[in-house]
């Protein structure tokens, strides 16, 4: 008989296939990598692999929601820190993240944004428009929180300020990949964008 496998194993397994694929969307981007490329960088068998994901567009995905998980992790309220050090200290790890745009999931997802299988059937990919709205949501719940300790006068609702704030940086994270951070100056324009939060949260006091 064979030895019963573990819920923790099996979950183990499935986040090194998505380390290993993550890699392989890092380098070779979302179009170029086929499901041989994700076994030869996990080191697994093909029955392995295809025992967790069904095709290329699924361990994508996965990967977005474990990424996604990562970035929500970021605006769960400290209740012994201000929000707006909490938000600055978001916008610090873009500014890292920029830093490090090659060896980021910029282009793959770009890539899977504009293919024939996602712009044609966008219905099958619920996570897609979920994600969007996982961001705003978490988003907008810091900002509120902010405006109930008494930190932000907010001018605007708050989803509405994160929805600019996730356009702005997804813009910027596209553009800085396509023409390099000294061309779209990356410190001056987070700069500007520091100061546009400042105009729509109104906070009472900063502290630094």
């Amino acid at each position: 008989m064979c030895p019963r496998v573990s819920e923790e194993y099996k979950q183990e397994k499935k986040y090194e296939i998505m380390r290993a694929a993550r890699r392989v969307f890092i380098r070779k981007g979302y179009t170029r990598t086929v499901m041989q490329d994700i076994m030869d960088e996990a080191g697994m068998s093909r029955g392995a692999v295809y025992a967790y994901f069904d095709n290329v567009e699924h361990v994508f995905i996965e990967v977005l929601r474990f990424d996604d998980q990562e970035t929500l992790r970021l605006f769960e309220p400290d209740p012994q820190y201000p929000i707006w050090n909490q938000l600055m200290d978001w916008v610090q790890k873009q500014q890292g993240d920029l830093s490090l745009i090659r060896h980021s999931l910029v282009l793959a997802r770009a890539e899977f944004f504009l293919s024939s299988s996602y712009v044609h059937a966008r219905k099958d990919y619920p996570y897609i428009t979920e994600r969007y709205q996982l961001t705003i949501e978490a988003m907008g719940r810091v900002i509120r929180k902010g405006q109930e300790q008494g930190e932000f006068r907010p001018r605007l609702e708050p989803e509405a300020i994160a929805r600019y704030m996730i356009s702005f940086l997804n813009g910027l994270m596209l553009d800085t990949f396509q023409l390099g951070p000294a061309m779209t100056c990356v410190p001056e324009q987070l700069e500007t964008f520091i100061q546009s939060l400042c105009v729509m949260l109104d906070p009472i006091s900063i502290e630094t």
